[in-house]
């Protein structure tokens, strides 16, 4: 019943399950790792819910926030003072039964505007049939007076209402929040199931692709070669700087650049870090079968040039890195002190 969906096999009977017997949970919560298609798999879902025909399902489809013309309005509105954001606050509905809640703003946070729209929204009844379907995209992005105004939707939400929510982490949410849900969990996808995907879809460099994208069929496809191999080369100058395999001076310049790019975030380049980081601790242990083969070279001088304790500390102070990008840091300095820190860790070694 649920059509044209790639991956996570189990997901998608569970939902199926729940459209044959009409015993559908008014609130969904689908976990699991970026891109493995939580957000695509509830528009397919909303499509059946709705019957919607080939026009409305295009309609649905447009929300995907991957979609060229919603990257490029939500840069937009990036751009805006955060009153001018709460005076408007964001969410997407091509279609009049299907509204999309995603995060918003410089740093990507779900908002306790967006959810109080979302409260006036819940009381309108269907323009056609008998369901409306509400997504809270990266509900693990609400802040914390988003995420208890939610509550008391949750609590008792219209009957004509379904509301469903995508989080990378489930135990990241209030408890509240995920006691009031049915969690269905989603799960990386094979990387020879990713190879076929991308081959049926003619998109160039497949293997490459799939072995990137650390099991989500969403990024292998989504992925911009060119711009993953520019941040890959600064990361693997930071990680040369920070093993001492190369002189702190190398990284001035790739450090300015990406401090002086506005338009360039500091998370993507810490998530071609974490694959690096991933080789690195691969290799240092004797195995061949990395996601970066063509530099697998330098990724072995790194990985024979530190101890384990390096490459925990290397994992531990991205993983900071990430849980401070709500806070706006600064890129340029997070990263200065990611490869000082380390460098004297070789140096006391």
């Amino acid at each position: 019943m649920i059509e044209n969906f790639f991956g996570n096999t189990e997901a998608v009977a569970t939902l199926t399950e729940m459209l044959a017997n009409q015993r559908i949970p008014q609130t969904i919560l689908l976990s699991g790792p970026t891109g493995v298609g939580k957000a695509t798999l509830v528009r397919r879902f909303a499509s059946v819910i709705l019957q919607a025909n080939a026009a409305d399902l295009a309609k649905i489809e447009q929300d995907d926030l991957f979609l060229p013309h919603n990257i490029e309005m939500m840069a937009e509105r990036e751009k805006l003072a955060s009153d001018k954001r709460s005076e408007d606050p964001l969410s997407l509905s091509s279609h009049p039964d299907f509204v999309t809640f995603a995060p918003d703003g410089p740093l990507r946070q779900v908002s306790i505007q967006q959810i109080r729209l979302l409260k006036d929204q819940a009381r309108l009844q269907p323009s056609r049939g008998k369901r409306r379907v509400f997504l809270i995209d990266q509900i693990d992005r609400a802040n914390e007076q988003a995420a208890n105004s939610l509550l008391k939707v949750l609590e008792e939400p219209p009957p004509h209402l379904l509301i469903f929510m995508t989080a990378e982490n489930p135990y990241d949410l209030l408890p509240t929040i995920r006691s009031r849900s049915v969690n269905i969990r989603m799960h990386q996808v094979l990387e020879t199931e990713i190879t076929n995907f991308l081959s049926s879809r003619g998109l160039e460099q497949s293997e490459r692709r799939a072995r990137l994208a650390n099991g989500s069929p969403g990024v292998a496809a989504s992925l911009d070669i060119a711009a993953f191999d520019k941040r890959r080369a600064a990361m693997l100058n930071l990680l040369e700087v920070a093993s001492r395999r190369a002189p702190f001076g190398s990284w001035i310049k790739n450090v300015e650049s990406i401090s002086a790019s506005k338009s360039e975030k500091l998370e993507p380049y810490l998530q071609v870090l974490f694959l690096l980081l991933e080789d690195i601790l691969l290799l240092a242990h004797g195995f061949d079968q990395i996601r970066n083969p063509d530099i697998a070279r330098e990724l072995k001088a790194i990985a024979d040039a530190v101890s384990f304790a390096w490459l925990k500390r290397a994992v531990q102070l991205t993983d900071e890195m990430i849980r401070l990008l709500r806070r706006n840091i600064q890129k340029g300095i997070a990263l200065d002190a990611f490869a000082v820190e380390l460098r004297d860790m070789v140096a006391a070694a």
